[in-house]
């Protein structure tokens, strides 16, 4: 799992909504969101697909809001700690990683490996949502925000797993994923009979070569949230009795998370 990775375009704010102004500025935040070194308004406006007066008033109110900043010499918009203070009080205050923190702490802490609890969005992407990381010299860099597609990787094999979808669908999906060592999707598919009985499935080297992950979803409850764990370590460091080991440990992890959520 990287920050590097690039999901689906991002819908057009001017698709009917009931609330366009909101919609507009969701927009210019996600798009901000992956720019490092800031944008002009007028290519904002451009990206987005708004007049550029409209799209200088919502980054006007953004600014006076905190989430978003100004740099007057670049003349130039990114995104604000206003932004990620928001989001971090909205983790603080989720159920979910509240319940699933402690968990990954032991895990990532035992097994020297890093730990993520993971949720799907409304756009089809999965969301780190909170993360421990082992206490050594070299560990994996995640951030608690990065999204992926959410049919790759390990996590992506539990999803499609108990999808639903036909194998078309499945295999359209499939050719718009972006894989270090892309997997055939008849292989892939294969897969998903087995992943779906045992609740756990693997990525060994196909999504981030050098990098095994293993992932397993956790029961949904009244809020029917598609949420999971999702174990990373380096290739070299993931033996057949590592993984064997820690099948049982991530499957206990998600069943006591799920029923701190009941």
């Amino acid at each position: 799992m990287t920050t590097t990775r690039r999901g689906p375009p991002e819908a057009s704010p001017e698709v009917a909504s009931r609330a366009p102004a909101v919609a507009r500025a969701a927009a210019i935040l996600r798009l901000l969101s992956k720019e490092r070194s800031g944008l002009g308004v007028n290519e904002i406006a451009r990206k987005i697909g708004l007049v550029p007066s409209t799209c200088f008033h919502i980054l006007r109110t953004l600014v006076d809001e905190g989430f978003i900043a100004f740099d007057p010499v670049r003349k130039t918009y990114r995104t604000s700690v206003g932004l990620l203070r928001l989001v971090r009080d909205s983790l603080a205050s989720s159920g979910f990683q509240q319940a699933v923190q402690p968990h990954l702490d032991r895990l990532a802490g035992a097994y020297n490996l890093t730990a993520t609890a993971v949720e799907l969005d409304n756009v089809d992407r999965m969301v780190i949502v909170a993360i421990a990381r082992a206490d050594r010299f070299v560990s994996l860099h995640v951030n608690v925000g990065s999204r992926f597609p959410a049919l790759v990787s390990a996590t992506g094999r539990c999803v499609a797993a108990q999808s639903g979808l036909s194998r078309d669908e499945l295999e359209r999906r499939f050719a718009q994923l972006r894989w270090e060592r892309p997997p055939r999707f008849d292989d892939w598919y294969e897969e998903l009979d087995r992943v779906n009985a045992e609740n756990v499935a693997i990525d060994v080297g196909q999504y981030v070569r050098g990098i095994t992950v293993m992932a397993t979803l956790i029961a949904r409850t009244s809020e029917n949230v598609t949420r999971g764990i999702a174990l990373i370590g380096l290739e070299h460091q993931m033996t057949d009795a590592l993984v064997a080991k820690l099948r049982d440990e991530i499957l206990n992890a998600a069943a006591e998370v799920a029923a701190e959520l009941r």
